[in-house]
This record gives structure tokens, C-alpha cells and sequence, in this order.
């Protein structure tokens, strides 16, 4: 692949690679030195390192299944992959106000991207979906809202069965009351609405101003065959 045909995303998985393989090289030196730059820095390097990893996930799976991912949802998926394990973790962004918060939005602008995949996987036609923006963004919209809804199901349940204090419920070992209980819950239902509703608004400008745009929306085969008008 020439340079000049690298997709977006492709740039964003090289930024984010390098990001951390710079952390293992200068955190792992100062770890070995015995002069740890974080607490938990073994943890910290490791978790990194299976960033990675994660980060040629794509490209294997996509090697491996004869397809692409939606350019848009991997664009997303290294947003979100940057911020959560080489700034979150890695440096220690979790301190920083509202931080888990804005990685729900992005992981909401993720489940609801692959709303559009899974609209167009249930459509007769690529031209039918592509006929409906509105009704194939609401689809997604609705789609990543309920996935959000559904996290916090397996939250609230993990909490009852195992005290995880998943929801945030109690702090400092004591039981929150009222409204202060409810906080984490709705906020992170709030920024699943938010981030599902700016993937939605994301998909339907693109279409609106050109229908062939729903190509980084959706899954697109590697294969030329009779079923090549059908994206899964």
C-alpha cells in the first residue's frame, strides 16, 4: 500500500503505536532502573504493552476475515484507544475530572457506528439503506443507547452478586444516599445518549450530502462476488 493511500485510521494506529512503544521504552527503562515513574508501573507497562496488541487487532482480523472495518469506527476505536490505556492508564489521565466520562462518550459513538453496520446487515440492498439516512442514524442512535443501557444492566448486576461497587455507590467505605448513589449510573447514561446521538448526527450529514459516504459507515468486503452488494 503506497503511502498516500494510507486510510485515516491507519495514521491514528501508526500515532498510537509508536505512543506506546516510546512509554515502554522510557517508563520500562526508568522501571528497570529501579526509579518507577508511577505506582503500579509493572501493571501500568503491561497493560500498555497489551495496547498494543490491541491496536493490530484490526488489521489482523480484517487480513484474516477478507474485509474492512467502517473507516469511521476505526477512527473512533484509536480515539478511544489512545485516551483509555496510553493516556489513561499510561499517564495516569484517569485523575483528571470527568475523564472516565468521556471515554462512555466515545465508547457510546463506537456501539452506535456499528449500528449502521448492523442496519445494513439486515437490509435487502446497500441502496435501500442508503435511501434512509435518518431511519439508518436513528437505528444507530438507538442502537448504541440501548448497548449503553445494557452496560449498566451487567454493572448493576455485578455490584449485587459480587460488591464490585461497579455503579459507584458507596466512597471511602461508606454507603452514598439519594441522589449522590444515582450520579455515576445517570452520568454515564447521559454520555451514552451524548455519544450515540454524535455518531448518529456524524452518519446522517454524511449521507445527506452524499449517499456514497455510507462506505465508512458500514463493513466492506475484500471479495468481488454475487454477494459483494451485501455488507455484514
Amino acid at each position: 500500500m503506497q503511502i498516500s493511500k494510507l486510510r485515516f485510521s491507519t495514521w491514528l494506529s501508526i500515532v498510537t503505536i509508536i505512543s506506546m512503544v516510546g512509554y515502554l521504552g522510557y517508563y520500562g527503562y526508568w522501571f528497570f532502573k529501579g526509579q518507577p515513574k508511577f505506582s503500579n508501573q509493572k501493571l501500568l507497562l503491561i497493560e500498555v504493552g497489551v495496547g498494543i496488541i490491541i491496536a493490530l487487532l484490526p488489521f489482523l482480523i480484517e487480513k484474516i476475515g477478507h474485509f474492512y472495518f467502517p473507516q469511521v469506527e476505526l477512527i473512533f476505536f484509536y480515539i478511544f484507544l489512545y485516551m483509555s490505556i496510553f493516556l489513561g492508564s499510561g499517564l495516569q489521565f484517569y485523575g483528571v475530572l470527568y475523564w472516565d466520562k468521556y471515554e462512555h462518550v466515545l465508547s457510546a459513538i463506537m456501539l452506535a457506528g456499528l449500528g449502521y453496520a448492523v442496519f445494513q446487515g439486515i437490509s435487502k440492498s446497500r441502496r435501500n439503506a442508503w435511501e434512509a439516512p435518518f431511519l439508518m442514524s436513528l437505528f444507530a442512535f438507538a442502537f448504541g443507547v440501548t448497548c449503553g443501557v445494557f452496560w449498566e444492566f451487567y454493572e448493576f448486576t455485578a455490584d449485587g452478586l459480587g460488591g464490585l461497587n461497579l455503579q459507584r455507590y458507596a466512597a471511602a467505605g461508606k454507603m452514598l444516599i439519594g441522589r449522590a448513589a444515582l450520579m455515576d449510573t445517570m452520568t454515564d447514561l447521559i454520555a451514552d445518549v451524548v455519544g450515540a446521538l454524535i455518531m448518529a448526527v456524524i452518519g446522517y450529514v454524511l449521507m445527506k450530502r452524499d449517499p456514497n459516504a455510507s462506505r465508512f459507515l458500514v463493513f466492506k468486503s475484500k471479495r468481488k462476488n454475487i454477494f459483494s452488494n451485501y455488507n455484514f
